[in-house]
């Protein structure tokens, strides 16, 4: 089970950092990529710790895995929910 959800955690890794970067000014997706990240770490955190896993090869792998995830769901969310400065100027001239 360990190895399972390694590799389809890590297949949504592949997936989601190429989306991630070909739509970088798409917000709708990157909220939603960011969102789907946060289960996908609690998911990876949570079968790390709490299933055996002892002298498995992609033990270190998986934990580096959702490390980086957590990164990579914290740019996700400030192109998801930042202003865009363009539609949203508050600056005004006389």
């Amino acid at each position: 089970m360990f190895d399972v959800i390694f590799w389809i955690l890590a297949i949504w890794f592949v997936v989601n950092v190429v989306w991630m970067w070909f739509a970088l000014d798409n917000q709708i997706l990157q909220k939603t990529f960011a969102w789907i990240n946060v289960c996908a770490i609690v998911i990876g955190f949570w079968v790390y710790y709490g299933m055996t896993h002892d002298g498995n090869a992609i033990n270190g792998w998986f934990l580096t895995m959702n490390w980086v995830n957590i990164a990579i769901a914290a740019i996700q969310f400030y192109f998801g929910y930042r202003e865009n400065s363009v539609t949203h100027n508050s600056h005004t001239t006389a």
